[in-house]
C-alpha cells in the first residue's frame, strides 16, 4: 500500500492537519472528518489516501496506524505526532501544533528556493542571449568578414570558433548536458556521494551559513514539536534525524540519539560538534534541560534561526545581483564587441 509514486503537496498536508483538527474540535468523528476532507481536496493522490484512511478508521484502526501505509507521503514526524495525540486524547491539540509547524517549515523552504530563482533566471537569460547571438546572428555576418581583407581581432576569431563548434556539435553538447544532470541526480542517490555533497555545501561561503542555519531551524522545529507532543526524547531525536535531508546533520543526530540512551545530555553531545551545532544552540539546550522546558527552547531557537535565514536570503540577493549583472555584461559585451569591432574596421578602411 506504501505507493512510492504517490505525491502530495506540503500545502495539502497542512490543510489536512488544520481542517481535521477543526472538525474534531466540533465533535465530528474522525471518519466523517476524513470523508469531508476527501470531498474538499483537489489532489487526486490525497483523495485516494483519505479514502483508504476513512475505510481503515471505520474498521477500527487508529488513524496513525492507517497512515503508516503512506509513510512515504506523511513521514515519521506526522505519524508520530498523531499517534501520541490519539493515545493521550489530545489529537486536536497535536494536529494544530502539526499544522502550524509544518506551515512554518514550508514557508522557510519557499524562502530558500525563492532566493535562488532570480540568479538562475539571470544566468539562463544571459546564456540564452549569448547563444542566440553566437548561433543565429553571428554566422550570417561571418561570410561578410571573410570576403573582406580585414584582420579580425582575437575576440571575433574566438567567437567564430565557438559558433562553429556549437553549430556542428550543438546536439551533442545538449545531450552531454542532459547526461551530466542525470548523472549528478543518480550519484546523489548514493549515500557516500550525497554525504560528501552535503558536507561541501556546508562549507561554501555564504551558502554554507544559510544551509547550517536552515538545517538547525528545521531540526529544532521538528524536535520541539515532537517533544511538545509528548514523544520521548530518544524517539524524538531519531525521528528528527530521519526528517532531515542533509546527511551530515542526520548522521550526527543519530549519534546524539545513541548517546542519549546511555544517559548523556543532549547539550553535551551538541557541544562536541561546533561545526554543525553552534555554541548558542548547545547553551540554550542546556538551559532547557535544567528548566525542564526543552520543547519551548527548541521552538524558540528555531524561530531565531529562521530569522537568521531571512537575513541571509536578503543579503544573498544584494550580494549576487551586482555580480550577476557584471557577469552578464561581460558575456553579452564580449559577443557584441566581437561582432561590432570588425564592422568598425571595415567602415574605417572604406573611409580612407
Amino acid at each position: 500500500m506504501n505507493n512510492p509514486f504517490l505525491r502530495v503537496p506540503a500545502q495539502e498536508k497542512i490543510i489536512f492537519a488544520r481542517h481535521l483538527a477543526i472538525m474534531i474540535k466540533a465533535s465530528m468523528s474522525i471518519v466523517d472528518g476524513l470523508k469531508m476532507l476527501k470531498k474538499q481536496t483537489k489532489s487526486k493522490s490525497m483523495a485516494k489516501i483519505l479514502d483508504q484512511l476513512s475505510t481503515d478508521v471505520s474498521n477500527g484502526q487508529f488513524l496513525a496506524t492507517s497512515m503508516e501505509k503512506f509513510k512515504n507521503v506523511f513521514g515519521d514526524l506526522f505519524i508520530n505526532v498523531i499517534r501520541v495525540g490519539e493515545a493521550g486524547g489530545i489529537l486536536y491539540e497535536n494536529l494544530n501544533y502539526l499544522a502550524e509547524e509544518l506551515k512554518k517549515k514550508n514557508e522557510l523552504r519557499k524562502k530558500i528556493v525563492g532566493a535562488f530563482i532570480y540568479p538562475v533566471v539571470v544566468i539562463v537569460a544571459t546564456f540564452g542571449i549569448a547563444g542566440l547571438l553566437a548561433i543565429y546572428i553571428f554566422p550570417k555576418i561571418v561570410p561578410v568578414f571573410q570576403s573582406l581583407n580585414v584582420k579580425l581581432p582575437f575576440t571575433t576569431l574566438a567567437l567564430m570558433a565557438v559558433s562553429s563548434f556549437l553549430l556542428h556539435n550543438g546536439l551533442w553538447v545538449l545531450l552531454g548536458l542532459v547526461i551530466f544532470i542525470i548523472a549528478i541526480l543518480l550519484l546523489h542517490k548514493i549515500k557516500l556521494i550525497h554525504l560528501l555533497l552535503d558536507k561541501i555545501v556546508l562549507i561554501l561561503p555564504l551558502i554554507g551559513k544559510m544551509s547550517r542555519d536552515y538545517n538547525t531551524a528545521n531540526l529544532c522545529r521538528t524536535l520541539g514539536l515532537l517533544l511538545k507532543s509528548d514523544v520521548k526524547v530518544v524517539e524524538a531525536i531519531s525521528t528528527t534525524a530521519d526528517s532531515l535531508s542533509n546527511l551530515a546533520y542526520r548522521n550526527e543526530l543519530k549519534k546524539v540519539s545513541l548517546e542519549i540512551t546511555k544517559g548523556e545530555e543532549i547539550s553535551t553531545q551538541l557541544e562536541k560538534n561546533t561545526r554543525l551545532f553552534s555554541p548558542m544552540l548547545s547553551q540554550m539546550v542546556a538551559v532547557g534541560e535544567k528548566t525542564g522546558n526543552l520543547s519551548e527552547t527548541f521552538l524558540y531557537v528555531s524561530d531565531f534561526y529562521e530569522k537568521e535565514v531571512d537575513e541571509i536570503v536578503k543579503n544573498l540577493s544584494v550580494v549576487l545581483e551586482p555580480i550577476l549583472m557584471v557577469a552578464m555584461g561581460i558575456i553579452v559585451g564580449f559577443v557584441a564587441v566581437s561582432i561590432i569591432t570588425p564592422i568598425y574596421q571595415v567602415t574605417q578602411n572604406l573611409g580612407r
